[in-house]
């Protein structure tokens, strides 16, 4: 596998990331080089593994792209033992299988990869939406990363290879080996004047002299005076070189660099060239002459560095400012801004800087804009294909730009949707719809048989066209009408049974976008022609309305009728325009029996603007329920009738066990704790501005111990709150529903009801401001202030004249009361409620209600859960 056919691969992983949703996709195979440097870059970070099994499972069927389309990725981990984010994301093929690297394993990438893969696709795609000639195109000056990330010191070269034309100067040092008769080893430093002191041969000039030449020279001397004598002779340390670098450099000045150093190593240390410095015309000067001239982008683009020429002690790099820069951006291999040698260039030329044009490049439509000499924006077309084009001469501050290929195609068609092959297919005159689609194995599961729409381009006008097809009768019978004949430039849609907005090919998204562009092309004298149909059907909505089409089209367009479709009677409303000043309804009743029989004399024709209601049957609802929990004889979920009451199913249950506590029975409603839970939110929102409020008064009065004490009770109360959850709780008399003639307190059941019933109980609760509390063992002569004693009596905060008693089944008996009564006695199950005393300190008489509220779900929730339990 070649690393081109990688990089397309991820290009198509990029497209498929756009289409983030649970479907198969298509994707367009595009050229390597569309792969741009952010691209690139994700691209490296991920891991061999991550990269192999993205490409290989592209390519799995012999390099096709379409072959084995991907879903959206899926968690391989939903979450972390400490609760925090998957590390891990692993992504499943159309089959539900996940992808596998070549060790077998699932292949994973990191949430942080795939953000970025989606961002970076999801800013690709909306750019490509654009008019190319209307996009925001963004160049940067080419060459200049070069020097990005130099090093901020520079560490002379000890360990290459010296050159035989390195230039000897002062500071330079020989080592010299001696052999045979006399066995030495000397390190010669060049002095200053340019000489070596050689022991036993006396001193050498070497300045200036070429290491080859100089080496020779010894060994010479050495056989002529040290008979029996043998030497080798090598560099030891390079001596150092001032040099400087002037001009516009990022850090111009005098640079200690290795005597081997080059231009361009000079120009790392001082940080590179400036944004304002030119690249190709840095002047290499020598004892005020000019050596060379430098330019980089014959290194860059060529890999020539024959002018990167030794620097010696005393050199001046000099960078001149820029010269003329022209642009060149779109479609081509490295859009950028570039320096020109002279003040002209053909159109070529530049683009031969930029790397050549792209394979899907539109040549004959680039485009070149200029500054005029009055200071106006010009354009002008240029055709890349001809001689002319190329010869078009590009001046400074000219941006020539490359536009692409058109992605529509004149001689291909396409299929999209709930298909396991989704993607661009050849046209061939006389094809039909089932030469796109041979048979269901080419479907995913649950797809809609029996309504495939099908855009078309007219032509020459290229009006849009929407044609619909039953694929189940067009496989029964190729020979059918229902066989569409397809055209060039057709594309195909199969849906799900199953419509998803968030799929962009749902059939309500796909619907959308097609009655969209025929909404735009309509007029006075051609209408807006599509039909609506509402009611118990699948998918409800406007649909296009097609030449000859029928009542059973529609239906069939919706994706059939629901099960709770009442079908002998329907509704369909007419639109007439009379006298193009009145527009008129007519109804006409119609039996969905007759149209769905196959008797086409009885399925109505339709007329653009129609609309048709499909009725729902009277009393239709799903399965309601009731759960009953804890102490009846037969616990359970039960189905219940409409208007069926509390009393029926407990008898269907089998009734109450001999451990049922009927009194503590818990009674709860859906509709009952979204209200409650939106009461809380309310009293939260109002305990928080109150706390506020304090908060800022207290600042103010830093003397005032109530304001201050308030502050402290309602943080508490508004932590109460915050860990209190609604319940639904409605208080019901239980034995007196199930005793006779209990009917005029009986419950009328809704959906998602719970009853909850406990054992017998002997407990009596006291809670509140008491000193202890906790519950106590229920005795028949204890009276409601003996309860309290026993809990250490009240505490200083109390309301004594606020005491308050919930009984086990909810019901609150309320303060003020005369206790001691029959109807006051203290039972079994009984929650005692000693409140807060809200006449004293600051705020706390408007938080009354709240502690109230705050005791009583307390109790409910208590309640629960010892039945959960």
């Amino acid at each position: 596998m070649t690393f081109s056919t990688r990089l397309q691969s991820v290009i198509l992983f990029l497209v498929w990331l756009t289409l983030a949703s649970t479907f198969s996709v298509a994707v367009r195979a595009q050229s390597p080089a569309e792969l741009d440097p952010v691209q690139l870059n994700l691209l490296q970070k991920m891991s061999p593994s991550e990269r192999e099994a993205l490409l290989n499972n592209f390519l799995s069927s012999g390099g096709s792209v379409a072959q084995s389309p991907l879903v959206f990725p899926q968690l391989l981990t939903s979450e972390q033992d400490d609760g925090a984010p998957p590390a891990e994301i692993v992504i499943y093929d159309a089959e539900g299988n996940p992808l596998l690297d070549e060790y077998g394993k699932p292949v994973v990438i990191t949430p942080e990869t795939l953000d970025e893969l989606k961002a970076q696709s999801a800013a690709s795609n909306a750019e490509s939406d654009v008019p190319f000639f209307e996009r925001e195109i963004r160049l940067t000056p080419f060459g200049y990363d070069l020097f990005e990330g130099v090093p901020t010191t520079f560490a002379p070269a000890t360990d290459i290879p010296v050159p035989n034309e390195y230039r000897m100067g002062p500071g330079d040092t020989l080592d010299v080996q001696l052999f045979g008769k006399e066995n030495r080893q000397y390190s010669l430093v060049v002095t200053r004047d340019g000489t070596i002191n050689f022991p036993s041969i006396g001193p050498i000039n070497v300045m200036g002299r070429s290491f080859q030449e100089l080496k020779q020279d010894i060994l010479d001397r050495v056989a002529e005076q040290l008979i029996g004598t043998s030497a080798a002779v090598t560099m030891g340390s390079l001596r150092s070189i001032n040099v400087v670098v002037a001009g516009d450099a990022k850090r111009p000045g005098s640079y200690t660099v290795s005597g081997l150093s080059t231009i361009t190593n000079a120009l790392f240390v001082s940080g590179g060239v400036s944004d304002v410095g030119s690249l190709r015309k840095i002047q290499l000067k020598r004892d005020g002459r000019v050596v060379t001239t430098l330019d980089l982008y014959d290194l860059l683009l060529g890999g020539d560095a024959r002018d990167d020429q030794r620097l010696e002690s005393g050199d001046v790099i000099f960078i001149p400012p820029i010269g003329a820069t022209v642009g060149i951006g779109g479609y081509v291999k490295r859009p950028a801004i570039y320096e020109l040698r002279g003040k002209t260039a053909s159109a070529s030329a530049v683009i031969d800087l930029a790397g050549g044009l792209r394979a899907d490049a539109y040549p004959e439509g680039a485009r070149l804009e200029r500054i005029e000499g009055d200071w106006r924006r010009s354009f002008r077309g240029i055709d890349l294909n001809t001689t002319q084009g190329r010869e078009q001469s590009v001046q400074a501050g000219d941006i020539l730009l490359v536009p692409p290929v058109l992605l529509d195609f004149d001689d291909g068609l396409s299929l999209v949707g709930h298909v396991k092959r989704p993607g661009s297919f050849e046209w061939r005159p006389d094809m039909r719809l089932t030469d796109l689609i041979h048979s269901l194995d080419d479907l995913l599961p649950q797809a809609d048989l029996e309504y495939v729409l099908i855009r078309r381009e007219t032509r020459p006008e290229k009006r849009v066209q929407v044609i619909s097809a039953n694929l189940a009768e067009a496989l029964r019978n190729p020979n059918a009408t229902e066989n569409v004949a397809l055209q060039a430039r057709d594309r195909a849609y199969v849906f799900s049974l199953v419509d998803d907005p968030e799929n962009p090919f749902s059939r309500s998204v796909v619907v959308s976008g097609l009655l969209e562009e025929l909404s735009r092309q309509s007029g006075a004298d051609t209408p807006y022609e599509r039909v609506t149909v509402r009611g118990e059907v699948r998918v409800p909505g406007e649909y296009p309305y097609e030449a000859g089409m029928r009542v059973s089209d529609l239906l069939r367009a919706s994706g059939a009728l629901l099960e709770s479709a009442y079908t002998d009677s329907a509704e369909l409303t007419r639109y007439s325009v009379i006298g193009q000043n009145t527009r008129t309804s007519e109804l006409v009743e119609l039996s969905l029996t007759d149209v769905l029989s196959g008797n086409s004399e009885l399925d109505a024709l339709l007329r653009p603007g129609d609309f048709l209601t499909v009725r729902r049957i009277q009393d239709w609802a799903n399965e309601d329920t009731i759960t009953l929990e804890g102490e009846v004889r037969y616990p359970g979920t039960y189905s219940i009738r409409q208007g069926e009451t509390l009393s029926s199913v407990i008898k269907r249950a089998g009734g109450l066990t001999d451990a049922a506590f009927a009194e503590g029975s818990v009674f709860l409603r859906e509709e009952l704790r979204l209200r409650e839970q939106q009461q809380l939110a309310t009293l939260r929102e109002r305990l928080r501005s109150d706390i506020a409020s304090i908060s800022l008064q207290a600042a103010t009065t830093l003397e005032d111990t109530s304001v201050v004490d308030a502050k402290s009770v309602g943080t508490a109360l508004l932590a109460s709150l915050n860990s209190i959850d609604a319940t639904g709780r409605l208080v019901i008399d239980l034995p007196a529903l199930l005793a006779e003639g209990g009917e005029a307190v009986d419950v009328l059941l809704k959906d998602g009801d719970q009853l909850l019933i406990p054992k017998q109980t002997q407990a009596v609760t006291v809670i509140g401001e008491v000193q202890f509390a906790t519950s106590h063992l229920y005795a028949e002569k204890l009276k409601r202030d003996d309860y309290i004693d026993r809990s250490g009596g009240l505490a200083p905060n109390a309301a004594k004249k606020g005491i308050y008693v919930v009984r086990a089944n909810g019901a609150v008996l309320a303060a003020g009361r005369k206790w001691g009564g029959e109807a006051t006695q203290i039972q079994p199950g009984d929650t005692i409620v000693v409140p807060l005393d809200t006449q004293r300190g600051f705020r706390l008489q408007s938080w009354a209600s709240i502690t109230k509220i705050a005791y009583n779900t307390a109790v409910a929730v208590a309640a629960i859960n010892g039945i959960s339990n």
